[in-house]
């Protein structure tokens, strides 16, 4: 299978964000919990409500998820989208990204079957419950989402999907196109479920890496850091960028060896502070604050430019 691709324009936001040597820490979007519906077709800029998916169905759906800390993903297999009304069975996969994650899927022949969900036990992270609410339902291996869609960005289009392509060839039913996962001006974005890890520049030999390292709940080694690494969805903005920027600093790649807590959102001073706990007794505190890094630049393509903020993070051991 064969796609062309343009190319970025000279002043799309990722090559602006690029060539300024923006970090990506704490820019994940927030997210407790996933639900990524497989929905092929084509997809507008709010997927939910613009796809083949039924308005009300995708709103019911999207309402459900955020109004209790999770997201709602569209996803599709990588290659073209041709506009096929006809549903032969949508795969689903069911991901809680808190301390102990995990991550499960069915198949569905009614997408709106859907709705009988636990939502509630979803966003608890209760495993059984939501097994109980979608008979057939069993444990998944990691995948990971590429975002996709240019209605949203033209930069996840022409960047993601070459990559998504390349990676789904790799690793076919690991990889998929989705729908939103925020921050075009890092694409190609991606998203490992269960983790709820989101990463940032992509590209097909890092996705493999990144799949082979999630199979022992870990990242590879060239993920961490400010270049890749947007953080964990289930923490705030600072903590995201306190996990890690102590990720980096020692080099742990398991991702479920730390636990980041809130110490202080912000003091007089504008830091927040977290303390950041490894399972092997080490502890760090971390002070993080929001600071101008560039000049400004569009966040997104076709938008004002505005002033670039990016997280810096001071360590130290207690």
């Amino acid at each position: 299978m064969s796609l062309s691709h343009g190319h970025s324009a000279p002043d799309a936001c990722s090559v602006g964000f690029d060539g300024a040597r923006v970090s990506a820490y704490g820019t994940a979007a927030r997210a407790a919990f996933f639900v990524a519906l497989e929905q092929p077709g084509p997809w507008g800029r709010d997927a939910a409500t613009q796809s083949h998916l039924p308005v009300a169905l995708g709103e019911s759906l999207s309402t459900a998820c955020s109004e209790r800390g999770g997201r709602l993903s569209l996803v599709r297999r990588p290659g073209r989208h041709p506009d096929d009304h006809e549903s032969r069975g949508e795969a689903v996969y069911l991901a809680w990204c808190g301390p102990e994650p995990w991550l499960l899927q069915t198949e569905l022949r009614q997408v709106d079957a859907l709705l009988d969900l636990d939502f509630d036990a979803l966003a608890r992270g209760d495993r059984a419950a939501v097994l109980a609410s979608m008979p057939g339902a069993a444990a998944a291996e990691p995948i990971l989402l590429l975002c996709t869609n240019g209605r949203r960005d033209v930069c996840c289009a022409v960047r993601g999907r070459p990559v998504a392509l390349e990676a789904w060839a790799s690793h076919p039913g690991r990889v998929w196109e989705a729908s939103h996962t925020g921050g075009h001006r890092f694409a190609p974005t991606g998203v490992l479920l269960p983790h709820g890890a989101t990463l940032a520049r992509l590209d097909p030999p890092m996705c493999s890496a990144v799949l082979a390292a999630a199979e022992a709940g870990e990242l590879p080694s060239a993920v961490l850091g400010p270049w890749h690494d947007r953080g964990r969805s289930a923490l705030t903005a600072a903590g995201q960028a306190a996990e890690s920027q102590v990720r980096h600093v020692t080099g742990e790649r398991s991702l479920t060896a730390l636990q980041t807590v809130e110490v202080d959102p912000f003091d007089a001073d504008g830091f927040a502070s977290y303390v950041v706990d490894h399972v092997d007794g080490r502890s760090w505190h971390a002070r993080c604050q929001r600071r101008v890094a560039a000049e400004a630049l569009p966040e997104s393509c076709g938008k004002p430019s505005v002033p670039v903020l990016e997280w810096t993070v001071t360590l130290s051991q207690r």
